[in-house]
């Protein structure tokens, strides 16, 4: 697998009723999350500690970006509620990858398919549109900071 991509945006929140807030940067602990994160905290909507993928979430902005294009529905990258929103990189074909963010090595666990609760909070329209394209559970293996504009890339 070869690609280069970067880090677009990062997002965060200390807890589940709030919007994400867009950071520079932050810091990835393996087994917890994103320092100041609400699953790093265990106060997300699907929090279980026993469950590495719900540590950092991506998502391409390709796919925030195609949803007014094919479903007529514009949201904020914030608004995906996903942690880091990625530009050119390929997210589904790292499920069983590790791959670097920045200093940071990451490996993918599995998709994050678009549910009722993102519908509920954005859109309908907004659940359709990210299927199989809402973006990627991902384990943190390696302590570090990851910034807005750090390289993504196989590790």
């Amino acid at each position: 697998m070869n690609f280069k991509g970067h880090v677009a945006s990062i997002h965060i929140t200390r807890r589940k009723v709030d919007s994400l807030e867009s950071v520079d940067r932050v810091r990835a602990i393996p087994g917890s999350g994103l320092e100041g994160d609400r699953y790093c905290a265990g106060q997300g909507s699907f929090s279980d500690p026993t469950k590495p993928d719900r540590e950092v979430t991506l998502i391409e902005m390709e796919a925030i970006e195609a949803l007014p294009r094919e479903y007529q529905v514009e949201i904020a990258p914030g608004e995906a509620r996903r942690n880091i929103v990625t530009r050119g990189v390929p997210l589904n074909h790292l499920v069983g990858h590790e791959f670097q963010v920045g200093d940071v090595k990451l490996e993918g666990i599995r998709l994050c398919e678009p549910c009722g609760h993102l519908a509920k909070l954005t859109d309908p329209k907004v659940e359709k549109g990210l299927v199989h394209r809402g973006g990627l559970r991902a384990r943190i293996l390696t302590e570090g900071f990851i910034h807005v504009g750090d390289q993504i890339c196989p590790a």
